[in-house]
């Protein structure tokens, strides 16, 4: 079946999302083709119209072949399948991402003209594009909008490639194409009229969009909720934390901080601070009092830090039903993957340098929850740590390292990275359990 236009392709479609409406929900176009199917699924649902901006990036010598795509929020997509089939060399690739990070920029500055980001926290948010075929700018769309703290990403689109569709549940709670289909081919060829939108094509469809006040739909400003402390119930003592649950929170990460004040470290509340801005909870939690932190054996007692770490995860489970994951310092790392080993719920682990080697091979052997090293270039000698953990490791596991920085991250923007990187590995990891659920996977 051949769509009239994109209108038409979006008025159809609104019929297939009709069990959204009255739900709180924020409809998000991809730029440009897929602006105008979602102002047609906005009117008809009632809904607010925003942006997910995505830039694709192209085979220079094959333009109509994308190689990956670049979202805001430091969203970056590649398939390596069709990098490694295409020949582009790690410097042209660098190249053209530096190209079109610049782009991206741009294009945001143009399309938005100053109008903020609707908050998606709380919210599900409907994903649309024209045509799915690669999928990689569908996927980053899907991976802004999970950063921007929507609670349900629905992916959505007119027709789309079967292969891709099925890669795209990784990251989309829900996938709505009436058309999936084997070979799509060019996506012109699904339309009588498939005319370049244009700059003022998307300004206009965002002005005609009805403006939704704040209050409506339930919309409320994207600040992360406010963290309370709370005392962590162990076979010895209390454990002093900070926990902070956004509204519709669907996991909560410890932070394994193998001392006392880490409430106050500042990595920790960079990184906290990041969780909770894309609608993750967080416990920032000491494992050791101040007196327990005086004696250095303790701070190595990867034992006695597991076991309290596997104590909080119990008590969150109890107090928010959430899943839980963790992200770990310095010689927290090692109690974290030591937990993790004896703990098949934790949903992913993130070592932002540390000592994770310190678990031992054997628990190393049995950690089965997706982990990531942060590690900085400068400091080797946690780089070869973090190595030397991942070739014990027998789970999903990768190691990222962060260039010109040291083992603090105190050089410019390198917290920052550190921080999508890891909001990034939670969220994705959190996408494919769901999804796994939902599909009604043993």
């Amino acid at each position: 079946m051949r769509y009239e236009n994109r209108a038409d392709a979006g008025r159809r479609l609104a019929r297939n999302l009709e069990h959204l409406r009255d739900t709180r929900v924020v409809v998000l176009g991809v730029p440009r083709g897929g602006v105008p199917v979602a102002y047609e699924v906005a009117r008809h649902l009632d809904a607010p119209l925003d942006l997910a901006v995505v830039r694709k990036l192209r085979v220079p010598w094959q333009p109509e072949l994308g190689f990956g795509a670049l979202g805001e929020h430091g969203v970056r997509v590649l398939n390596q399948d069709i990098v490694r089939e295409s020949g582009l060399s790690a410097t042209e690739r660098e190249r053209l991402e530096q190209a079109g990070s610049a782009e991206l920029e741009e294009q945001v500055r143009c399309w938005r003209n100053d109008r903020a980001p609707l908050p998606l926290t709380g919210h599900s948010a409907v994903v649309l594009h024209d045509a799915v075929s690669t999928g990689a700018a569908a996927e980053a769309a899907c991976r802004v909008a999970r950063t921007r703290g929507a609670a349900r990403v629905i992916l959505a689109a007119p027709v789309g490639q079967e292969e891709s569709l099925a890669h795209l549940r990784a990251v989309a709670d829900d996938i709505v194409c009436p058309q999936a289909l084997r070979h799509i081919g060019s996506a012109d060829a699904w339309y009588e009229d498939f005319a370049p939108i244009t700059d003022a094509d998307i300004a206009a469809l965002l002005a005609e969009a009805a403006p939704v006040p704040g209050s409506a739909h339930g919309l409320s400003p994207a600040h992360p909720a406010p963290g309370r402390p709370v005392a962590v119930p162990t076979r010895y003592a209390p454990m002093a934390a900070l926990l902070t649950l956004p509204p519709a929170a669907r996991t909560v990460v410890a932070f394994a901080h193998a001392g006392s004040g880490g409430q106050n470290d500042p990595r920790d509340r960079h990184l906290a601070s990041a969780l909770s801005r894309a609608g993750l909870g967080t416990l920032q939690l000491d494992l050791l009092t101040e007196d327990e932190e005086h004696n250095r054996h303790n701070v190595f007692d990867i034992t006695m830090l597991a076991r309290r770490l596997h104590a909080a995860s119990a008590w969150l489970r109890r107090e928010t039903g959430l899943p839980v994951s963790y992200c770990a310092t310095d010689t927290g790392a090692g109690a974290a993957l030591a937990a993790a080993a004896a703990d098949d719920d934790i949903r992913a682990v993130v070592c932002v340098g540390g000592r994770p080697e310190l678990a031992g091979p054997a628990a190393l052997a049995r950690v089965h929850a997706p982990s990531l090293f942060l590690v900085g270039a400068l400091d080797t000698r946690q780089l070869g740590c973090s190595r030397l953990a991942a070739d014990w490791m027998r789970c999903d596991h990768r190691v990222d390292v962060i260039p010109d920085t040291g083992h603090l991250f105190i050089e410019p923007g390198a917290l920052d990275t550190v921080a999508e990187l890891t909001r990034d590995w939670f969220i994705s990891h959190l996408a494919r359990v769901d999804t796994h659920a939902l599909q009604g996977a043993p």
